[in-house]
């Protein structure tokens, strides 16, 4: 493919440098030859532009370029080299049908053309939408909901009455729809199951990485909402809320009845206790831990989670101390001697 044709596809992006280059797929900055497009996001790696040996790079409308590199220049070079992506990557797509192996109840609905994968099994008065593809050995329970257009990998599960909405993907060994962790304790200490009655509810768009478990309310639903990306190994906790468009990264733990707002992003092993909200456009950097509801806008970190801006000072004082308090100690010793010297006079 020519770079011409490629940028036309591509939004809002103009050609610098040669248009008949022939485009023969993407790679990374240290890792393309000659032939592939690669891009620049991150200005720590500017310094490769000078070396790579790829024909032309993806850049903002501002980054010089040298003058052994055609360019396509974009105000969201990222996003323009996630759409390039999906133009030279065509992911394998199954054969429509159902594996022979496969058992499906008599009384679930299957939509038009879907693929069912070996050993899956899917249960009584299921609903699987059109277009769907489920690929070996899940697991869907009893009166599970399940849209169109979807894509569940190998060895997930969906509990009984859970919904997945259109176009949503499960990645490898999701559980949507788990039992919440909910006990009570007896008079002898020991720890009575509270049933959990409720479902777990994915909406349209929504992501969920591999290993991800998603709890089922005790009463009502836990809610992911349209378009929320949720990474791998992912803990959501019994009855809480996750807002559209958030991001989940690796490892976060949502314990149970949180309130996750719009355009969130928790980073890795961010660690939220439960009964509380967390506001719209919120960032929480890694390793964060959230005790008490944040207010929408804010960016924190550290434990317990503060303002970012006085977390980032108090761990550059944190890293001082030992200096301080030898600093300290001197002073000390120089007071008791002025003390001293004082007494004896």
């Amino acid at each position: 493919m020519k770079l011409r044709e490629l940028s036309d596809m591509l939004a809002d992006c103009a050609i610098c440098g040669d248009p008949d280059i022939e485009i023969t797929g993407l790679a990374t900055l240290d890792a393309a030859s000659n032939g592939e497009l690669t891009f620049l996001s991150n200005p720590k790696y500017r310094r490769l532009l000078g070396t790579t040996k790829a024909s032309a790079v993806i850049v903002d409308l501002q980054t010089e370029v040298p003058d052994h590199l055609a360019a396509i220049r974009s105000p969201h070079p990222y996003l323009s080299f996630a759409h390039a992506l999906c133009i030279f990557h065509k992911p394998a797509q199954p054969p429509t049908g159902i594996d022979p192996t496969a058992r499906i109840a008599p009384t679930a609905q299957l939509g038009r053309e879907v693929s069912i994968g070996p050993y899956t099994v899917i249960g009584e008065f299921a609903q699987i939408g059109d277009h769907t593809v489920i690929h070996s050995h899940c697991s869907i329970y009893p009166e599970a909901q399940i849209g169109r257009h979807c894509l569940i990998h190998s060895h997930c599960v969906v509990r009984e009455r859970c919904r997945i909405g259109d176009s949503t993907v499960l990645q490898n060994h999701v559980v949507i729809g788990c039992d919440g962790f909910g006990y009570a304790q007896q008079p002898d200490q020991a720890w009575f199951k509270i049933p959990q009655t409720g479902i777990a509810s994915l909406q349209d768009q929504v992501e969920v990485g591999a290993g991800t478990t998603i709890d089922r309310a005790t009463l009502g639903d836990t809610v992911i909402h349209k378009g929320a990306k949720i990474d791998n190994l992912v803990q959501i906790g019994h009855g809480s809320s996750v807002g559209e468009n958030t991001l989940l990264c690796a490892q976060v733990g949502l314990a149970g009845s949180t309130r996750v707002g719009r355009g969130v992003i928790l980073g890795g092993q961010v660690g939220s206790a439960g009964h509380l909200t967390i506001g719209d456009r919120v960032v929480a950097t890694a390793q964060s831990g959230i005790p008490s509801s944040v207010p929408e806008g804010a960016v924190v970190s550290g434990y317990p989670a503060i303002n970012n801006r006085d977390w980032l000072k108090s761990s550059a004082a944190f890293a001082q101390l030992p200096e301080l308090q030898r600093e300290l100690r001197k002073l000390k010793a120089r007071l008791l001697a002025l003390e001293e010297s004082l007494g004896r006079e």
